[in-house]
């Protein structure tokens, strides 16, 4: 039998959540996995790696990109364009490995209606409460208060688009939520659209059934 397909897998959530966490969690528990690197027309910064820490085109080889569907999600950032490139997903899925996306309900909303949606898993992290996702933020000091500020306002539209998602996980303790995501990644895993030899395995038993009459 051959290999599985790998998934998508989409994992979205308001800043502070877990997402973060849960990503690198995932990594580390099946290294195979890893994350889809992303596309942008801005110059690299010292140290960046091209294919490594993003794939640095042209605009013009970036909009080729969008035109030619090559693209699985795409938006503009502060004047410079930002976006998920499908070769390099659509072989690491064929190969059985998964691709894991840190990205927004945008984003997320771009990938399902590709051509490849239909290997997409999307999971949505929901905080405990909204004064919790709050001392997160203040607690890992990467923040301004002001741009704590910017990102609570932010987070109630983020969180409304919570039923657009497959699995919905409220990251109440670390290391359970850790344990629900990998319960669903591993069930995922066997979708009938993940298992490409079936459709011979069924062939073969239809036959057999044939050589029985």
């Amino acid at each position: 039998m051959s290999n599985r397909r790998g998934l998508l897998i989409i994992l979205s959530s308001p800043s502070g959540a877990g997402k973060s966490t849960l990503s690198k969690r995932l990594i580390a528990w099946d290294p195979s996995m890893s994350f889809s690197v992303s596309a942008t027309t801005r110059t690299a910064r010292a140290g960046e790696v091209d294919g490594v820490d993003y794939y640095f085109k042209s605009r013009d080889e970036f909009a080729d990109l969008v035109a030619s569907d090559g693209m699985l999600e795409h938006a503009q950032v502060f004047g410079n364009s930002y976006g998920s490139p499908k070769g390099p997903v659509e072989g690491a899925i064929n190969q059985g490995r998964d691709v894991l996306f840190d990205i927004d309900w945008q984003g997320g909303q771009q990938v399902r209606a590709s051509s490849l949606g239909k290997h997409v898993l999307s999971i949505f992290i929901l905080p405990p409460s909204i004064s919790e996702l709050e001392r997160r933020l203040h607690t890992r000091a990467q923040d301004s208060d002001e741009v704590i500020a910017g990102r609570m306002k932010k987070s109630r539209d983020e969180i409304s688009h919570w039923d657009e998602y497959d699995y919905v996980l409220v990251n109440d303790d670390l290391d359970q939520t850790e344990a629900r995501l990998k319960t669903i990644v591993m069930s995922e895993r066997m979708r009938k659209s993940q298992q490409p030899w079936l459709m011979d395995h069924i062939r073969t038993l239809n036959t057999e059934f044939e050589e029985r009459r």
